[in-house]
């Protein structure tokens, strides 16, 4: 009973819930909250997921064995808004593939901004870059690639060679192109209803209008894009309890799946003040993209 009023009263609060976050203090990983969803009529795991602006994949992860399209009502759903930061500089864009989500990292007002973002099926891999911003453009048109023309025709569809702004067009309002080899990658909107945190798209990175239409005008031409492959993340806390985050990770085009293994570091600090690592392989093999807490806290006088 307790559980549920909590679930509503979070249901309640939810619109007010930005995906915005106060950096952590020293030597910490972890932003935000976990958050619950008491299941009504009608819902669904894509409009919750849109509600609370988190990807689709997170929220089934995060919630295995529920019926995407006819969970149970009544029943109350983790919402996967708890999250440990990817191990890497805290500026400018950080994309994680294995999570598919993107930060947009504000040291200089100690804040971090985080998205569900689409990515490159398989076969038309997102790949792991560094790079910068070089292209801001507002209503961009489409000029879609010779390949992805070659793939639509074979399919029956026949794709203009320039695609004008508007409705049909499926950059949505803003694209930020990436200087990153010939400059074919964007981070873009959508026209489209679904694809948020799934991986459907020719290798772009596509984010719900709203959050592209709150992103665009924050970032500058040159800013930092970094592109990474992190299925595992760790949070070593300052009150030395620690925290292990595991995605599935992604099949790549050669078919391959990265096997997840407990990270070395790890090993070596629960090696040293004598930890088991049963909770972390465990955590690992549950791989439902919220923080578990495999070591509990221990305060040193």
């Amino acid at each position: 009973m307790v559980r549920k009023l909590v679930a509503l009263l979070a249901c309640l609060s939810s619109s007010a819930f930005a995906a915005t976050y106060e950096l952590p203090t020293e030597g910490s990983s972890i932003v935000g909250r976990t958050q619950y969803h008491q299941v009504q009529e009608g819902d669904t795991l894509a409009n919750i997921a849109k509600k609370y602006d988190v990807g689709f994949l997170s929220l089934m992860a995060a919630n295995k064995g529920v019926d995407p399209f006819l969970p149970q009502v009544d029943y109350v759903l983790t919402i996967p808004t708890q999250i440990i930061l990817p191990k890497v500089e805290r500026e400018g864009i950080v994309i994680n593939l294995a999570e598919l989500r993107l930060y947009y990292f504000e040291p200089d007002i100690n804040k971090v901004h985080i998205f569900p973002v689409g990515i490159g099926r398989v076969g038309r891999d997102t790949p792991e870059m560094k790079t910068t911003i070089s292209q801001k453009r507002p209503n961009p048109t489409w000029t879609p690639p010779a390949s992805i023309r070659k793939e639509y025709l074979a399919k029956g569809i026949e794709l203009p060679a320039v695609v004008p702004a508007g409705p049909e067009n499926p950059l949505g309002e803003y694209a930020l192109r990436l200087s990153y080899g010939a400059g074919d990658y964007l981070i873009h909107g959508t026209n489209k209803d679904f694809g948020i945190g799934l991986r459907v798209s020719s290798g772009c990175i596509r984010m719900d209008p709203k959050d592209i239409e709150w992103l665009f005008p924050q970032v500058k031409l040159g800013e930092k894009v970094r592109v990474i492959n992190e299925p595992i993340k760790v949070a070593l806390e300052p009150d030395r309890s620690v925290f292990l985050e595991a995605h599935e990770p992604l099949t790549r085009s050669d078919g391959i799946k990265q096997q997840l293994v407990v990270p070395q570091e790890l090993t070596w600090w629960l090696e040293e003040f004598d930890h088991s690592d049963v909770k972390v392989r465990a955590a690992i093999l549950a791989q439902n993209g919220v923080p578990i807490e495999v070591v509990a806290p221990s305060f040193i006088n």
